[in-house]
């Protein structure tokens, strides 16, 4: 049996692996005082690949049953009279035990990468107890509500949807309209899960940071109520900037994971303004304290009304942008300004679909560096309209510049050559 040393190697390798973990856990128990540790369930991973192997000479399967079957009674029994002892009710080790032996039997079967990932990720999931505990405990019924619901809709719904445009321009894709709605949503919910974890008690910085992975405008609105009530405006504004910045960031990684080639044409315009923006944020936070207290927490980004909102604008704006564009990309570029100014996810998303259908890749790097300029306009209104000069006005001056230098970027360095680009999943 060809290569079988190495892969029985892996699954003691995986065994060792959860054992480390279960062991370092139990540590300060004394010897024999617990039912598996390093070497037990090192041993049982092993074990799983011997029984594996013997079943593919023997050409029987019964045999990996009857092996898994004998084990699980064996493990069950020991861990029970464990449970007894101690008074605890706890199944972990019983799994993690049949998960490790299982693993074993898969790395002989043929499927080493598989059974490598499954072991990391099992002893990931068991190192993570005091994280995922702890974020039960602070979880909302409203939250978890709102996540099952959009599970459901995204395994249920989508598939179901037609995977192909069913307007006349070719703009409105249902199918790939919900899925760049979940793509966004989901980005956003990075940021929403680190306000989550740290609370707005760490400070406006930590929360208007992550806030603006949800919406930089709205954090540029709590940040100027708090200006305008009386709070010192010089680090309110780098926090401000630094959240513009954070904001043009989680655009550029959509961008990325949608149409990378755009960031050929972008790129650099994008990073030299992050760069600005990062520089002139931090200088503004040197010049005062940070206030203690953020002002509120934000809104959950997979709340159903609102990601039903979103998917409603993002096909409107789709279908007016491929109609306008048809031939034309300049409509497309206007569209993406015009719509920038008030939601630049749907602004650049709708650009992106069209790479390669109507426009090609320059046209749409145009439109994406549009739709960022014009949300960074939007926002000034905002702080103008909200906030005292003394809050807008270094806003605006970092604001300016990032745009100044992005667009020199823009002129004067060369564009890089991706691989030619290709239309959209589902695009027609």
């Amino acid at each position: 049996m060809e290569g079988l040393i190495p892969q029985l190697g892996l699954a003691l390798a995986i065994g060792l692996l959860v054992g480390l973990e279960r062991g370092w856990r139990e540590r300060d128990a004394p010897d024999g005082a617990r039912t598996a540790g390093i070497r037990t369930y090192g041993i049982s991973g092993l074990l799983g690949g011997l029984v594996q192997a013997l079943s593919l000479r023997l050409d029987a399967p019964s045999v990996l049953i009857a092996g898994l079957v004998v084990f699980t009674a064996v493990l069950t029994w020991f861990k029970v009279r464990e449970s007894i002892r101690d008074g605890t009710f706890s199944a972990t080790g019983v799994i993690a035990g049949l998960g490790v032996f299982v693993l074993g039997a898969l790395s002989v079967a043929g499927e080493q990468v598989a059974a490598a990932a499954g072991g990391a990720a099992l002893a990931a999931v068991l190192a993570s107890r005091e994280i995922l505990h702890g974020l039960l405990k602070r979880i909302t019924w409203l939250e978890l509500r709102s996540a099952l619901v959009l599970a459901a809709m995204t395994a249920i719904v989508l598939p179901l949807l037609p995977a192909r445009a069913i307007d006349p321009w070719g703009g409105f894709n249902p199918q790939q309209v919900w899925f760049f709605t979940v793509l966004t949503a989901a980005i956003s919910f990075l940021g929403y899960i680190s306000v989550r974890l740290f609370g707005t008690t760490r400070g406006v910085l930590v929360g208007g940071l992550a806030g603006a992975v949800i919406s930089s405008t709205a954090v540029t609105l709590a940040l100027a109520r708090t200006a305008a009530a009386g709070g010192n405006s010089w680090p309110l504004a780098g926090a401000a900037t630094l959240a513009a910045g954070v904001s043009v960031l989680r655009v550029s990684g959509i961008v990325a994971i949608v149409a990378p080639a755009v960031l050929g044409v972008a790129g650099l315009a994008i990073l030299a303004a992050i760069a600005t923006l990062a520089i002139c944020g931090a200088l503004f936070l040197t010049w005062g304290a940070v206030p203690a207290e953020g002002e509120q927490m934000p809104r959950n980004p997979f709340e159903l009304g609102a990601l039903l909102g979103f998917a409603v604008l993002f096909a409107i704006v789709s279908t007016i942008s491929a109609a306008v564009s048809a031939g034309n990309a300049g409509g497309m570029i206007a569209t993406s300004a015009i719509t920038g100014t008030f939601d630049v996810d749907v602004a650049v998303l709708s650009a992106l679909r069209l790479l390669g259908v109507s426009a090609d890749t320059e046209a749409v790097g145009h439109a994406v560096l549009l739709a960022l300029v014009a949300n960074a306009g939007g926002r000034l209104v905002v702080a103008a309209g909200t906030g005292p000069v003394r809050f807008w006005l270094p806003i605006a001056a970092a604001t300016v510049a990032a745009a100044a230098l992005g667009y020199l970027a823009f002129l004067t360095l060369p564009h890089f050559a991706w691989p030619a680009a290709s239309p959209m999943p589902g695009a027609s």
